[in-house]
């Protein structure tokens, strides 16, 4: 396991870095990395500890991010700036609409999200600009804590051979891709004051989460 702590800005201009988000926690891994698992076990022990959490995720489960999910389950197809614009929009409304984000960690509650920009700058950068991508997004703020479960390609698709239907994006090479755009990000908002986390995906789930929680524990 090993940390990456904020330092001096860095960061691409165009992303929005004067802005962090109190309470609120992200997970971000290529597909078969174990985010969402990991999400779970981070939700319960905050339960557990008698924190307040809210477990979310992106694509949601509203209507922007339902019609996402139409499109990643092949039911439909858009170009890919269409899906950049998509993913951007269902974003919008998880920060600033009813219930979002920022309501809920003004509260004081813990949010937890599988997935948030970064994964747009990872996945959508692949087949669009990566300067279009980041415009899209420079306006959101960024988590406190930002947690990266690093897996190479091949491990994410051995996780990922016994799912009865893959989406777009599960298949090796897009994912090494997609790979080599989360270690650019990695590094360039190493210098925002966001906390950052890279932790081995290899190792088990509960090690995996142990490494976690003593990390979040550093900030509490």
């Amino acid at each position: 396991m090993y940390h990456k702590r904020s330092g001096k800005d860095t960061c691409h201009k165009i992303m929005n870095t004067s802005k962090i988000v109190r309470n609120f926690i992200v997970l971000e891994g290529l597909d078969g990395a174990g985010t969402t698992t990991q999400g779970t076990l981070l939700h319960q022990r905050f339960l557990q500890e008698g924190i307040t959490s809210i477990l979310t995720q992106e694509p949601t489960k509203m209507p922007i991010g339902r019609l996402i999910r139409s499109f990643l389950k092949k039911e439909y197809t858009a170009a890919p700036s269409t899906m950049a614009h998509l993913f951007a929009s269902d974003r919008n409304e998880h920060l600033y609409g009813p219930g979002g984000i920022l309501e809920e960690t003004a509260k004081g509650s813990m949010v937890i999200s599988d997935r948030y920009l970064f994964s747009s700058l990872a996945y959508q950068s692949v087949d669009c600009d990566p300067a279009f991508v980041e415009g899209l997004n420079s306006r959101f703020p960024l988590p406190e804590i930002l947690i990266y479960i690093d897996v190479h390609p091949e491990v994410g698709e051995k996780r990922l051979v016994s799912r009865a239907e893959r989406e777009i994006y599960e298949f090796e090479e897009f994912q090494s891709r997609v790979l080599t755009n989360y270690l650019r990000i990695l590094e360039e908002y190493s210098g925002t004051r966001m906390r950052i986390l890279r932790i081995d995906g290899d190792r088990s789930p509960d090690w995996i989460h142990d490494g976690i929680w003593s990390f979040i524990q550093n900030f509490r």
